[in-house]
Order: structure tokens, then C-alpha cells, then sequence
């Protein structure tokens, strides 16, 4: 059996907070201890709030082609020059659509610059991604596995959009202790029949998982406790997720 539990009584995430010992204290809370195989889910943004990565725009000076693309898309000029800054590549313009490749390969809105759920102050901020989500990943796990002992998994997600879909769904941007895609090809199915072609996203449909529990808006719930999902056990990354541009059928 799958279980899917939400860690109550996480605090909001500073700079330098040391996320290791938030999601342990908030096992704490609730009683729990990690055992082996179980899997950590964070929201990226308390991972972006952890390491330093929000932005008050009041600093940020934009370029020529950052005001012609906030003309075209009906964008602030700061957070436009932001998501560039972020980007290899912008995919599509429409008004109040800017979809770019993102450095490390997402294909997404804004770059995964996001300003909800961000303490606005006086001055807007926006949120960037963890400069290297999988890193990010690897070294919280670490540190749960050296306090805990338990051999665990750590996934870090977004919502992103999809192509040809509406709505948003919980994908995974960073994981570590498990494999972000499980290569199926070579198993039987239900008839004996060689898998010529499946390969599982697994770490998004973890991801899909835990975003039903944190949900999208005031719940307050960015860390998830999945239990019971039968993953093996090998280093992966989320990377693995990504298409290269040479398999892309979509350019």
C-alpha cells in the first residue's frame, strides 16, 4: 500500500535554512521516523527560499530586448529580463504567455519564475529555481541519511504546464536515491510479451502524487512523506526526465 503524508508544522523557509533538519523536526512532529525506502517530496520553492534564489525586481535593470518581449506579452520589463537571464531560449510569445527552455532544459512558462506564495514586502520579489535542483536533491538526502540512517529518497517538484493539455501537474526538477526515469524495455507484460519501448517517468508520477497532497495555493504543506513506492534503488537524477534536443520531435 502507497501512503502519501503531508509534514505539518513546517516553518517559513529563510535563506540559509538548513532543510535537512526542518523536514526531521517536522517528522518529529507528527511522530514519524524515516524508514528505508521512503521518499521525501519538497515544493521548490522552499528550496529556492532555502538557498537565496528570490529576487526584488526594485534591483533588477532590464534590456532592450527584455522591454520589447514585456510590450509583446504584457509583462513586467524586471521579471521578463529575470526569465532571459534564466533561459537558452525563448519557445513561444503571446499576451501574458512567455514560454522559454530554461538553462537546465525545462521547457516552461517563465522560466519557473513564480512570485506567489512569496513574501512581497514593499518591494516585489520573484522566486528563481534552485541553480541545480538534482544537487539540491543529493544533498538533502545526504543529510536525512546521515541522521536517520534510513537509506531514502528525495524528489523536489514544480507544476508545471504540459504541451497539447491544460491545467498544471506536479513534476519533478530534482532527485537523488532513486531513478528519475526507470527504463521498462526488456520486462515481460501481463502475456509474456517483451516491452519494446516503456520507459516510466517515475520521479514525475511521484511528483504528481505528493502535488495532490501540498496542493497549489495557501495549504502550506510544501514537504510530502510518500510510503510504499516500489523504486529500487539507484542514483538518478531528474535529468533524466529531460528530451535532448536531438529526440525532440517538436523543435
Amino acid at each position: 500500500m502507497i501512503s502519501i503524508h503531508t509534514l505539518p508544522g513546517v516553518p517559513l523557509i529563510a535563506p540559509g535554512d538548513d532543510l535537512g533538519r526542518v523536514i526531521l523536526d517536522a517528522l518529529g512532529v507528527d511522530g514519524l521516523a524515516l524508514r528505508d525506502g521512503d521518499i521525501i517530496v519538497l515544493a521548490q520553492k522552499i528550496v529556492s527560499k532555502a538557498e537565496g534564489r528570490a529576487v526584488p525586481l526594485s534591483g533588477v535593470r532590464p534590456s532592450f530586448a527584455a522591454q520589447d518581449l514585456a510590450a509583446r506579452c504584457d509583462k513586467d520589463a524586471r521579471l521578463v529580463e529575470l526569465i532571459l537571464s534564466e533561459s537558452e531560449r525563448v519557445m513561444r510569445v503571446r499576451r501574458g504567455v512567455l514560454i522559454v527552455r530554461h538553462r537546465l532544459g525545462f521547457v516552461l512558462a517563465n522560466a519557473g519564475i513564480d512570485q506567489s506564495n512569496v513574501d512581497q514586502g514593499e518591494e516585489p520579489v520573484a522566486l528563481l529555481l534552485p541553480l541545480d535542483p538534482d544537487a539540491s536533491a543529493a544533498a538533502i538526502r545526504s543529510a536525512l541519511v546521515k541522521a536517520s540512517g534510513a537509506d531514502v529518497a528525495v524528489v523536489i517538484i514544480d507544476s508545471f504546464g504540459r504541451a497539447w493539455r491544460n491545467g498544471t501537474c506536479g513534476v519533478a526538477i530534482g532527485c537523488a536515491g532513486m531513478a528519475g526515469l526507470l527504463d521498462l524495455r526488456g520486462t515481460p507484460d501481463l502475456y509474456g510479451r517483451e516491452l519494446a519501448t516503456s520507459e516510466l517517468g517515475l520521479a514525475d508520477e511521484v511528483a504528481a502524487a505528493a502535488s495532490l497532497a501540498m496542493g497549489q495555493a495557501a495549504e502550506g504543506s510544501p514537504i510530502v512523506l510518500l510510503r510504499g513506492v516500489a523504486y529500487g534503488r539507484r542514483e538518478g537524477k531528474a535529468a533524466e526526465l529531460i528530451r535532448p534536443l536531438e529526440m525532440d520531435l517538436f523543435p
